[in-house]
């Protein structure tokens, strides 16, 4: 199996006025049996049709797909409040996005190299950044190696979680981006682009969801693993998991593994245990029902058009909790989550078909895995 299968697409140049009305006309034929077309327009390079459906919105998802992709367009279906059903066709070429593989190969080089350089400065006791400014790098930064390839492991089987449930799906999915970073764990993750609408709201919410729980199969292991290699010293000797905070989770492992460790004393995690930990909390991060994030899919696959509602509210959720707590990460994660992130989300194909009961339940799951993952005053 070739791991980036599909072709770059340029963009469709706009049509002229008159080829257009033409398009239209075509495409509204084509609708025939699909849709009772009420009313028709054009809004920029997009064809509205409103209407009411003739069969069930999977098969007429794959009717109009097959007929529309014929002249370069490709539909997708929602419904108004009043009961009608709008289809909108948009150009193939305004919906995919270009591979980059060699940016994909490159970028997780420099990240297996930071995360290195992390795992070193945690055996050491030393900074991120020092470790990386040191040419030639020194022998023992191979004593990073328990952190970064744990590190590595928990983000690379949550990002091919999301890749191979996509080509399950037969959605275009980019290979994943690892972000390599100077400080703290080395990394801040990484991405994965969907190159082409999902299909409907069940494809979407699996292929979001796929990826938090694949990484967490890696992540809880080696928690367990890393805790039983970890032991408990004086409070003044260090700090578990590198001195950053506790999740309800890790602290329920922590109690089930070491007891009340008592007064004037702190466990002394392992490296696996460390990388654990950051798995963890980039799951939480992942998982903020907000914008094109994990969590975001996921809202969006739960309830639709209240999504931007539930990110808005997420967001203002942060901000109390800065206001609470009075760590400063709040506010860092709700400005980058307003401006880089946004409340928005891109529809599937079919946002007819309901979301199937099971996934409903496994969604709210998530939701609940945020407060479980995520530390009070993490940093």
């Amino acid at each position: 199996m070739r791991l980036w299968p599909f072709r770059r697409r340029v963009p469709l140049p706009p049509l002229p006025a008159d080829d257009l009305l033409i398009t239209e006309e075509r495409l509204r034929h084509a609708a025939d049996g699909v849709l009772a077309v009420h009313e028709r327009q054009i809004r920029g390079p997009v064809i509205v049709f409103r209407g009411a459906l003739q069969m069930d919105p999977a098969r007429a998802v794959d009717t109009l797909l097959a007929r529309f992709s014929a002249f370069g367009y490709t539909p997708f279906l929602r419904a108004e409040r009043d009961g009608a059903v709008v289809v909108q066709a948009w150009p193939l070429g305004d919906l995919t996005q270009p591979a980059r593989p060699l940016l994909a190969v490159l970028l997780f080089a420099a990240t297996v190299l930071s995360t290195f350089a992390a795992g070193y400065a945690f055996f050491t006791g030393s900074e991120t950044f020092d470790a990386l400014r040191a040419w030639p790098f020194p022998g023992s930064l191979l004593s990073g190696a328990p952190f970064a390839l744990t590190l590595l492991a928990i983000l690379g089987v949550h990002e091919f979680g999301h890749y191979f449930t996509a080509r399950y799906y037969g959605a275009a999915v980019s290979l994943p981006y690892f972000i390599p970073a100077p400080m703290l764990f080395g990394t801040f993750g990484a991405i994965i682009r969907m190159r082409s609408p999902a299909r409907d709201r069940n494809s979407l919410f699996d292929i979001a969801a796929a990826g938090p729980l694949a990484g967490l199969v890696v992540a809880l292991p080696a928690l367990i693993v890393g805790l039983t290699w970890s032991r408990v010293v004086p409070a003044e000797a260090g700090a578990g998991f590198g001195g950053f905070g506790y999740s309800l989770l890790t602290r329920l492992f922590v109690y089930l593994r070491f007891g009340d460790v008592g007064q004037g004393m702190s466990v002394m995690t392992h490296p696996m245990a460390d990388a654990a930990w950051v798995g963890c909390f980039v799951t939480a991060l992942n998982l903020f029902p907000v914008g094109q994030l994990d969590g975001g899919r996921i809202a969006y696959a739960l309830s639709s058009r209240r999504h931007r509602m539930l990110g808005m509210a997420t967001w203002v959720i942060l901000l109390a909790m800065g206001a609470v707590t009075g760590s400063i990460n709040w506010f860092v994660w709700a400005a980058l989550l307003f401006f880089l992130v946004g409340f928005d989300h891109s529809p599937p194909l079919d946002d007819l078909t309901p979301l199937s009961p099971a996934r409903r339940w496994l969604g709210l799951v998530c939701l609940v895995l945020v407060i479980l993952l995520l530390p009070p005053i993490p940093i």
